[in-house]
């Protein structure tokens, strides 16, 4: 059983977790799992199962702001959502052949290239000179929102479909591997290949992170990894931390973002791989 003031932990931690989660697409896992095994001493195992409800509760609470600013492609979401559902539903089956060891290390090793591509991309407001991809046009996924930061309305169109799809699907089994949301990969294959406004690409991936953790989330409670004492701290608070995260998008620059989480990403890859290592 976990204790009252454990639980007021799990809690004030899956707030931070959800507005970084929001902020940035990537589902609540990518904090809350390092929190709950490096700080509080949980098991890996449990502590990826409350994340994939954590992710799920992230998506809850930020998609529906975000496609009321019309921050969400839906279009897009839906497309590229066949691909992660499938590759969600490989990565869960693989999950129960691996020892925890691996998956600290798998976790680092995501986390440390998550951060590389951030790094590469720092100072990037809005894409350039992008040319639309004919399945694109035919499939209608272009779009528009009005910045408020920029104080103008942002047109885009997308390109990169076949790269990004492909990449859909190996963001989906390193959902369903680690229950992370895997939301990094999301926003990269949209941002670096589909060359969408950054801003789009975390709110297309924070409507996308849900369904993809809900594909994998009965296997794992099937697998009794969903303990209910740690998982419902982690949804109340990520829903909350979420909520906020996504009011504070609107109102900050990307590259501002990407330098404020760069170095909390640095970090805790090099803890979760330091812990792989040792065993």
């Amino acid at each position: 059983m976990i204790s009252t003031a454990t639980s007021l932990l799990i809690l004030l931690g899956s707030i931070l977790a959800g507005i970084f989660g929001a902020l940035l697409g990537l589902g609540g896992g990518i904090i809350i799992i390092p929190f709950l095994t490096l700080a509080l001493g949980l098991d890996i195992r449990y502590a990826i199962g409350a994340s994939i409800v954590s992710i799920i509760a992230t998506s809850s609470g930020a998609a529906a702001a975000f496609v009321r600013d019309r921050l969400t492609n839906i279009r897009i979401g839906m497309f590229l959502q066949i691909a992660t559902t499938a590759g969600a539903l490989t990565g869960a089956y693989i999950s129960g052949l691996i020892n925890a060891r691996i998956l600290y290390i798998i976790f680092a090793l995501v986390l440390g290239y998550s951060a590389l591509a951030m790094f590469q991309r720092r100072n990037i407001e809005l894409p350039e000179g992008v040319v639309a991809h004919p399945l694109a046009q035919k499939l209608k996924l272009e779009g528009s929102y009005y910045d408020q930061v920029l104080g103008k309305r942002v047109d885009y169109t997308t390109t990169g479909i076949y790269p990004s799809f492909s990449i859909m699907y190996v963001a989906g089994v390193i959902s369903g591997l680690l229950g992370i949301g895997s939301g990094i990969f999301k926003v990269m294959a949209m941002d670096m290949y589909m060359k969408l406004p950054m801003k789009v690409s975390t709110a297309t991936s924070n409507f996308m992170i849900g369904v993809t953790a809900a594909t994998s989330a009965g296997i794992y409670f099937a697998r009794g990894d969903i303990n209910p004492s740690i998982a419902a701290p982690v949804a109340l608070g990520v829903l909350v931390g979420a909520t906020l995260g996504s009011k504070l998008l609107v109102r900050l620059k990307n590259a501002t973002i990407r330098k404020i989480f760069l170095p909390v990403l640095l970090y805790i890859s090099l803890e979760m791989l330091i812990k792989g290592l040792r065993g």
